[in-house]
């Protein structure tokens, strides 16, 4: 199979896969441009924003950072807070992301929710590079979330509508994404201990402190539990 018909082949295959991401990706995205607009930012900001970070829950966040004091240390703290489900999915790829050449790094760093989600569960044809077909995966779910972000922001200043309570989405994506990988999990220990985790250092450390220790916590429980639930098919 020649390069440019392998390419092809992978494009086209990854390609129906992340056809409900992009409905998804381009209202967020466009809400995200919109939001930074109306927050009082030009359409570039959300552009290399989406380019550059491409983690839309930590982009929301970013417009109350930008409008704040400069912190670097909180920025980075948040950042961490946010995103720190990233560990987990990076453990869960150790094996999917090795040999792929240049595109691991690519895959490393475009690696989000829904890129895990396809690229872990998929059962790729054996005729398909695998390396290829995350790779397609994961750009063009990128480009979703780009071309949303931009377009919000440029078009934003177009829009007249009561906007206050905007941020919401937030909340709204985190919902979704939990409840779509509970769909798909046939074991849902990880994720019930996540909940149980996340019950207990609320009422133990309260709303304002509970997220950094909860985090820490699941952490290191998820990891020790790995290889018990690896051999149990979970």
């Amino acid at each position: 199979m020649g390069k440019r018909t392998q390419l092809k082949k992978a494009f086209q295959t990854a390609f129906p896969h992340t056809i409900p991401i992009f409905a998804g990706f381009w209202f967020l995205g466009l809400t995200y441009g919109i939001y930074m607009h109306v927050s009082g930012f030009s359409f570039w900001y959300p552009m290399l924003m989406s380019l550059t970070i491409f983690a839309g829950s930590v982009e929301f966040v970013m417009v109350n950072l930008l409008l704040g004091a400069f912190n670097p240390l909180q920025a980075l703290v948040m950042t961490l807070m946010i995103n720190a489900r990233h560990l987990f999915y990076g453990i869960s790829m150790l094996d999917h992301y090795r040999g792929n050449g240049w595109k691991d790094a690519y895959l490393i760093f475009g690696m989000c929710d829904e890129s895990f989600s396809i690229n872990y569960t998929v059962q790729i044809p054996e005729d398909v590079d695998r390396g290829w077909f995350m790779f397609f995966v994961t750009l063009l779910n990128h480009f979703y979330w780009f071309s949303g972000s931009t377009l919000g922001g440029i078009f934003g200043s177009l829009i007249k509508f009561n906007t206050e309570g905007l941020e919401f989405v937030m909340t709204a994506m985190f919902v979704v994404i939990f409840l779509e990988q509970w769909m798909k999990e046939k074991n849902h220990a990880s994720a019930l201990a996540g909940l149980g985790i996340s019950l207990l250092c609320l009422i133990a450390f309260g709303a304002e402190r509970f997220i950094v220790v909860a985090m820490v916590a699941m952490l290191g429980i998820l990891t020790l539990i790995r290889k018990p639930m690896e051999k149990g098919g979970v």
